[in-house]
């Protein structure tokens, strides 16, 4: 892709300003938009336009991990073998390798490794494994979004089957009431995100003192969105003899004083990836004064190599508005944001990944944990409230070793 040519077919195509290039009408090359006082309010931190400016290396082939350990060389229950064997798995990724036997010691760990690298099964295939030993084991999953509860749950079921162990998902969103009745029957796995954990604490519907296992994912979005105060909450709640295993992306100051509260001695594992952004063409569309917006994105999309494309918008009102614009235009596009039902949000998510609708309109809902395939382009439709919000929005595009394409609309 030529990133010269991000014009919309006509005369109203945006221009494109290359770094350094400036703004005319005494516009500055800085955009002020900054969070203070939660997602969403825009203040004082300023992104440099020309950060989403840069042309990508090209398709870069992902240096292979070599694992010194295979999946059936490692000392878990053999009908667990024969499951991990049938989805066709037999070496593992690298924090697989690293995390999974340090997992069976019962240490605490701290894997440091960003979406896809196969972290979930990095935790699942131990504590699987920890439960068939011991069927009076409890694991509590924490996570900061349903979408991301949702497909743990998937991965959950596929290595557990015919293994006779039960797990409940409990969200935000979605009716509490079939949710309190799958908690009154057997289970051993528990997977939630924060708000909806303790709401069934409080109604005395939930009680986790049984729980000696925890795991905390994506804690970095977690502490983006404001949940670290719930999750001290729910570990102050569960056995004081525990193993706990902390997942994150980022080891930020307030999740490594999290760390030191609830974590003992935890091994760190580190897995450097390349950065995504490095394979991603990413560009300014310049939206000149007295232009519709909605009317360049419309040009941008209806070129044929647009053909999987994700468009952040700020609000949950901009990203619904959108989609029904964007759908009203002709174009399959389905929204996913914090307004909307949970089986609404999980079909729409269903249906960009199975590619039966083009256009994924969303929120920062999207930006980190989901693993959504062959995204071709991200759209940044407003400007992201800071730059690793920009930096995660972007990595859903320009994976798998392929290039991708990031456009920011400003003006």
């Amino acid at each position: 892709m030529q990133s010269r040519n991000f014009k919309p077919n006509g005369p109203r195509g945006p221009k494109r300003r290359g770094p350094g290039s400036g703004y005319q009408g005494g516009r500055s090359n800085t955009f002020n938009r900054g969070r203070s006082g939660g997602r969403g309010r825009f203040t004082g931190n300023a992104i440099d336009i020309n950060k989403f400016i840069n042309k990508s290396a090209g398709p870069v082939a992902e240096d292979k991990y070599i694992a010194k350990t295979l999946f059936p060389e490692f000392p878990i229950d053999q009908r667990l073998k024969t499951i991990i064997a049938q989805r066709g798995f037999e070496t593992p990724t690298e924090i697989q390798e690293k995390t999974i036997p340090l997992i069976m010691e019962g240490k605490d760990v701290i894997g440091l490794a960003n979406t896809g690298t196969g972290k979930t099964g990095a935790f699942l295939v131990p504590m699987i494994d920890k439960i068939l030993r011991n069927p009076h084991e409890k694991l509590l999953v924490v996570v900061p979004t349903r979408e991301l509860a949702i497909q743990i749950q998937d991965e959950f079921v596929a290595f557990s089957k015919e293994l006779h162990i039960n797990s409940v998902v409990v969200v935000g969103g979605a009716n509490i009431r079939p949710q309190i009745d799958k908690l009154r029957s057997r289970h051993n796995v528990v997977i939630g995100t924060p708000g909806r954990l303790k709401d069934l604490i409080q109604r005395k519907r939930l009680i986790l003192d049984r729980f000696a296992n925890v795991v905390l994912d994506e804690a970095d979005q977690m502490l983006d969105m404001g949940f670290i105060p719930d999750v001290r909450y729910l570990l102050s709640l569960v056995s004081p003899k525990r193993q706990t295993l902390l997942f994150s992306a980022t080891l930020a100051p307030e999740i490594e004083r999290l760390t030191g509260e609830f974590l003992n001695n935890p091994e760190k594992i580190s897995i450097r990836k390349r950065d995504t952004s490095a394979q991603v063409d990413q560009d300014v569309v310049r939206i000149d004064r007295g232009q519709d917006k909605i009317e360049v994105l419309h040009n941008l999309l209806a070129q044929t190599h647009f053909q999987k494309v994700l468009v952040f918008s700020r609000t949950k009102h901009g990203a619904e508005k959108l989609s029904k614009a964007l759908h009203h235009k002709g174009f399959k596009a389905e929204s996913i944001h914090g307004d909307k039902s949970h089986a609404k949000r999980q079909k729409a998510l269903k249906l960009f990944k199975e590619n039966i609708v083009q256009i994924l309109v969303a929120t920062d809902v999207a930006s980190r944990g989901l693993d959504i395939p062959n995204v071709s382009h991200v759209i940044n439709f407003d400007v992201p409230a800071t730059f690793e919000d920009y930096i995660h929005r972007i990595g859903r595009t320009g994976r798998a070793g392929k290039t991708g394409v990031a456009l920011t609309f400003v003006g």
